[in-house]
């Protein structure tokens, strides 16, 4: 066995040389052990004033000012200040350089943690994960961000900020619809981006004449539209409200872009939580285990990091106070944990359940669940049997035609498969947010907005419906209708909303 070394540190005040250190052993660990193909890092040490500044926009160093952003910190300032919430211990931007930034409470031991959690694990999943390559484009956001809130100030001072309010109060509520899912995002940048918006006003400028003016539409592209449009349905709102609205000014068409292609960076996020923070788990226990292994933490600085990382990764019992479903930490960590063992210690079960991943090298096979699945993917291709029976995981029959509650599928082969399928779809995209599409826009007569919602499992919209159909009208301009239809026979219409 390799002779141990010295802890890097001895107390729990850090310092930026204790940090560079730090980062420099996590960094081999990472590298050389666990083979992470990381963007550069640059880590920086805030105040929980400046933590909660990064909370309200969203997590983001730079963004545009809007009112709801201003809410959101005074909510989180209350409640952290009255010591009703925490505050977290690392945020980490997609970006390249990927940024971390650290709280300065934090003791040096927990800052070794968040570099280890954040710059190695969330770094190299950001990095690596098909959905983030395919998505987000990590050298430009901050750019586009610049380009975003210097563009809505010039908006505000030439139109007023309660009309830029306005518009961002209906996009913001859209925003989850103005998402593409099969389709790659254009590139983003500050100075692609300024070009491509002067080049659109210029065009725009170019088409207008007299008569488009007196017609009731401030977009000539209407007009060459066939009566029944879109000719397939569209799934992303706010880009068929950018491109077809009769409604808005060009200046409104670029707000509607900016917000759209600001939820299409965070878009990713939203379908990876369990894989990311299980992967970011699973690599801070690696590196810290490893760290205290080859004497460069003490006891107990290691006891204090697993009292951290055991908190973050409970999962509480349906019965237990404060239980909120699946803590994301607990299920990933568990999953990429379970994983290794496969991999490297498979049980007779385990080959015939995983036959392409038992007895293979543990590496490999993290990074393949790492780096190619999304969070239903990753439960449907990856949850054990094993860890639904040491978990008591089993399936309840709620179905709103039964009087009782019933136990649907136990611990055998047919259980298991229902178990994981049920949990998998539990986290799919359409599960989360409901799946809406626009089917129709009649163009050429009283050019009312036809929408779709498909109902999974007779889930059907909220309360709130009427108040987003309200932003959705006032971007449109002219009657909008939402049909609710069954996912599962799109001859029945379960409900109609309607706005005139």
């Amino acid at each position: 066995m390799a002779k141990k070394q010295k802890p890097m540190f001895s107390g729990s005040e850090w310092t930026f040389e204790l940090i560079n250190r730090a980062y420099k052993e996590c960094e081999e660990i990472a590298h050389e052990e666990l083979k992470l193909d990381l963007y550069p890092n640059q880590v920086e040490i805030i105040s929980s004033d400046q933590m909660l500044e990064l909370y309200s926009s969203v997590g983001m160093p730079v963004n545009y000012q809007h009112w709801s952003f201003g809410k959101s910190f005074l909510r989180d300032e209350f409640n952290y200040r009255k010591g009703l919430s925490g505050l977290a211990y690392e945020i980490i931007v997609n970006t390249d350089p990927c940024i971390s930034y650290l709280m300065e409470e934090n003791s040096m031991t927990m800052q070794t943690l968040v570099i280890a959690h954040a710059a190695m694990g969330h770094n190299s999943f950001f990095k690596n994960n098909y959905m983030f390559k395919q998505w987000t484009n990590a050298d430009s956001i901050v750019d586009y961000l610049i380009f975003a809130r210097d563009y809505i100030l010039e908006c505000e001072s030439r139109y007023g900020r309660q009309a830029v309010e306005e518009m961002l109060d209906s996009c913001h509520a859209l925003s989850r619809h103005g998402v593409d899912r099969y389709a790659r995002s254009a590139p983003l940048g500050k100075e692609v981006a300024r070009k491509k918006q002067a080049n659109r006003e210029e065009q725009l400028r170019k088409e207008e004449n007299d008569l488009w003016r007196t017609l009731p539409t401030k977009n000539k592209e209407v007009e060459d539209h066939p009566s029944t449009f879109p000719s397939e349905p569209e799934e992303n709102i706010l880009y068929f409200i950018e491109k077809y609205s009769p409604n808005l000014e060009n200046w409104q068409r670029e707000i509607v872009r900016i917000v759209r292609k600001i939820a299409q960076y965070f878009y990713p996020q939203l379908q990876t939580q369990i894989c990311n923070e299980g992967w970011a788990s699973f690599t801070h226990h690696y590196i810290m285990t490893r760290l205290e292994e080859k004497g460069l933490l003490t006891g107990g600085q290691y006891l204090e990091f697993l009292q951290s990382h055991t908190n973050v990764v409970a999962q509480r019992t349906f019965d237990q106070k404060y239980y909120s479903g699946f803590n994301p930490y607990w299920l990933g960590f568990s999953m990429f944990s379970d994983m290794k063992r496969i991999a490297q210690t498979p049980t007779k079960e385990d080959e015939e359940w995983f036959p392409d991943i038992a007895g293979q090298n543990w590496v490999d096979v993290l990074h393949d669940g790492m780096k190619n699945y999304r969070d239903e993917s990753f439960i449907r291709q990856f949850l054990s049997p094993k860890m639904i029976r040491e978990n008591r995981l089993f399936l309840i029959d709620d179905k709103q035609t039964s009087d009782t509650y019933g136990i649907e599928n136990i611990h055998n082969e047919s259980g298991y498969r229902a178990v994981r399928s049920a949990l998998a779809e539990q986290n799919a995209y359409h599960h989360k947010f409901p799946e809406i599409q626009v089917v129709d826009a009649n163009m050429r007569g009283d050019r009312k907005l036809s929408l779709a919602h498909y109902v999974y499992d007779g889930i059907l919209l909220n309360e709130g419906t009427n108040s987003v159909l309200k932003h959705l009208r006032s971007l449109w301009g002219y009657p909008v209708t939402l049909y609710c239809i069954d996912a599962n026979d799109h001859k029945k219409i379960l409900k109609t909303y309607e706005l005139v």
